[in-house]
């Protein structure tokens, strides 16, 4: 067999990918199901929100911090993305190792705490701190969210469900673009409040988590385990030798998905980052508009995502990223080009809708591609690796347009500006074609059975090959047809009474 980076674009499916209809399959979804997925996607979301109070806060904190260039401010932003990828290893190895319960619940509570904090800084050396910080836990959220709203669904809505999940990225966006238009602007602490909102918000996300229940293949797991007398010393040295064995056989494979997911957050916080800053700096608008017509992105973003996780379903992972790339760079002119509201709304839009349509299949894309037994920490670390290559984006954006200037009529007057639009144009559209290659000679895994694999504690979770037996998975305490089978033996009791 030829290697996978050779593979056609157009993957062959997968056994048992073929599936009933999505309808009837979203029908027959238990409440639990619903739960943990949406819980997952809450807490995406609220991440989300965290993260962008300091892009829709730059001349806010400018003038809070006597900061008279918008790339000190962003400082902020690359410190968050750099320690993101510590927050990844250290609770992906966790959720991996103990479940993904707890671990989100706490992981989302560390961010509540630091996003509180953020809002309490009074000098700007505290508030680096506090986003430095704040990036390690910020960090753990995506693998674990990813994993809890993936693994517990069916194979034939993971796709759909992969989209709508990662758009709560957009969504967090929309409701931080919406507070920052809104609530900010009526209260006296103002870009303190949208902190403190966003803080309240991450911490009803780890209540919610809370009162959901563990992940079905984590309370086979460990029943099986307790079944076997194994000690947690002894689940967790099985949990190094695993992950050993993991690392030396897909260490190639390590590489290949941080290079892609280098691209796809270039991609992102190059598109999204500083765009309220291009809006006033380089178009003139006010903070109003330049709110408005991020939200009218991130609207595209929601469509963008969902659209493409459900096509995905039904023309492969890859060529669903290749077709919306490619539909980025044939709307980068509307992007920064035109001067009036509307085309640059629409050009917002139609981005979004592009970067993130691309981004909507990244969740099952990497859940698929991973190691099975890995699938909080290897998405999550690849994910944070690449955030922190491309944490610099902001900062080449910012610091691009204090060197690239050009001319704008303020008020009647020529005023010299900084030129955004050509700086990201730029980026944006050397990125886009970054992703296309990398995208297009990597590994694609459509429709892989993933939950049906060991966990990482157990022995051979470290393989590609260490399926669960049907049989043992029916019967364990806590699967989903567990209360099937005990419902057939009440039946037979019946019949032989």
């Amino acid at each position: 067999m030829a290697p996978y980076f050779l593979q056609n674009i157009i993957p062959r499916r997968q056994p048992g990918n073929e599936g009933r209809p999505l309808v009837q399959v979203l029908l027959s979804l238990t409440w639990v199901q619903w739960a943990l997925f949406w819980s997952g996607w809450l807490a995406w979301t609220c991440d989300a929100v965290d993260f962008f109070s300091v892009s829709l806060s730059v001349s806010r904190l400018q003038t809070q911090f006597h900061k008279t260039e918008a790339s000190s401010i962003t400082t902020a932003i690359t410190l968050t993305l750099l320690f993101r990828s510590v927050g990844a290893v250290v609770f992906g190895i966790l959720s991996d190792r103990y479940g993904r319960k707890w671990p989100l619940v706490w992981n989302l509570v560390l961010c509540a705490i630091l996003e509180l904090g953020s809002g309490f800084v009074q000098t700007f050396r505290q508030f680096l701190a506090v986003r430095s910080l704040f990036g390690i836990a910020m960090g753990g959220v995506w693998g674990l969210a990813s994993a809890t709203a993936l693994e517990n669904l069916p194979v034939e809505v993971r796709g759909l469900a992969s989209g709508v999940l990662q758009q709560g990225y957009a969504v967090g966006y929309l409701f931080a673009a919406v507070m920052n238009l809104r609530l900010v602007p009526e209260t006296s602490t103002t870009w303190r409040t949208l902190f403190w909102a966003a803080s309240g918000m991450s911490l009803f996300a780890a209540c919610v988590r809370a009162v959901l229940p563990e992940s079905n293949i984590f309370i086979r797991a460990k029943a099986a385990e307790r079944a076997r007398g194994t000690t947690t010393t002894g689940k967790t040295k099985r949990f190094m030798q695993e992950t050993k064995v993991m690392l030396k056989k897909h260490w190639l494979l390590c590489i290949y998905a941080v290079l892609l997911m280098t691209g796809f957050n270039f991609l992102s916080h190059g598109s999204q980052d500083l765009y309220p800053t291009y809006l006033t700096k380089s178009k003139g608008f006010d903070n109003y508009h330049s709110t408005v017509a991020t939200i009218i992105g991130n609207c595209g973003a929601i469509a963008g995502g969902a659209i493409a996780g459900f096509v995905s379903q039904y023309i492969g992972r890859r060529l669903t990223i290749v077709i919306f790339v490619l539909l980025i760079g044939a709307f980068i002119p509307l992007w920064i080009l035109p001067s009036s509201f509307g085309a640059l709304s629409a050009g917002a839009f139609w981005i979004q809708f592009g970067v993130q349509g691309a981004w909507g299949v990244i969740p099952i894309q990497l859940a698929e591609m991973s190691p099975p037994g890995f699938r909080a920490t290897f998405p999550g670390v690849a994910y944070q690796l690449g955030n922190m290559v491309s944490s610099a984006s902001s900062q080449i954006e910012a610091t691009g347009g204090d060197h690239l200037k050009t001319t704008l009529i303020v008020d009647g007057k020529p005023t010299i500006v900084p030129d955004y639009a050509t700086v990201q144009g730029i980026l944006i559209g050397v990125v886009a074609a970054f992703v296309l290659f990398i995208t297009i000679i990597g590994p694609e895994k459509h429709g892989l059975r993933f939950e049906k694999h060991k966990v990482a504690f157990e022995e051979g979770g470290g393989t590609d090959d260490a399926i669960v037996d049907d049989e043992v998975e029916r019967q364990s305490p806590g699967s989903q047809h567990s209360d099937e089978i005990m419902d057939e033996k009440k039946g037979a009791d019946v019949e032989v009474v």
